[in-house]
């Protein structure tokens, strides 16, 4: 909800979305649409929506988007809380960098890393030419503490989705394979990897 730029959601509005998500779910047979969140991670290292709300969503993505120049404690710290929070399946853009723009904000990732493969939370890259966030590295380094990756576009519209392919390339500088990367799953291996599926 703290995310305005992108038009946030609060608890209330978020469920009226996700009540239109299952909607269609009934009324098109054939696809399935999954009720997601991309969550911020406050300075304070809570969650900007309660885990009521978390717990009903099917794809939580925990990101950071605010308090960016915090000490490596403290940002290191709130993305362990998010990690450790069982409805959080991913974490999205995990240093928050615009490149050319923004300096990302300093994070531990070997702290990350860790937590993230004991929890079996993915680690995103994030396919916006300005955030290529996991970097090349980072990825690599998730990959061999076996930490799956999942690419995404961070679209906020259709014409977002050709960004796809930024992600990939990033994926392959990493030296990444199809099988570290969850989303070139089937839909019923990927829902399995979800911490809130019921599947």
């Amino acid at each position: 909800k703290r995310v305005t730029m992108a038009n946030g959601l609060d608890a209330k509005r978020l469920r009226k979305h996700w009540e239109e998500i299952d909607k269609v779910n009934e009324e098109i047979k054939g696809i399935e649409i999954l009720k997601g969140i991309e969550c911020d991670i406050l300075e304070d290292a809570t969650l900007d929506l309660p885990d009521d709300v978390l717990k009903e969503a099917d794809w939580v993505v925990a990101v950071l988007h605010y308090g960016l120049k915090q000490p490596r404690e403290q940002i290191t710290k709130r993305l362990l809380t998010a990690i450790q929070n069982p409805n959080v399946s991913a974490i999205g853009h995990p240093s928050g960098r615009l490149l050319l723009k923004r300096q990302g904000a300093d994070v531990n990732y070997k702290e990350i890393f860790q937590a993230a493969s004991d929890h079996g939370v993915m680690m995103e890259i994030n396919a916006h030419p300005a955030r290529l966030d996991l970097d090349d590295i980072h990825a690599r380094a998730a990959k061999e503490k076996g930490i799956l990756i999942v690419i995404n576009t961070d679209a906020h519209t259709t014409d977002g989705f050709d960004m796809m392919q930024y992600g990939v390339f990033q994926a392959r500088r990493a030296g990444l394979e199809k099988k570290d990367v969850a989303n070139t799953r089937t839909f019923a291996q990927f829902r399995k990897l979800l911490r809130n599926s019921n599947a």
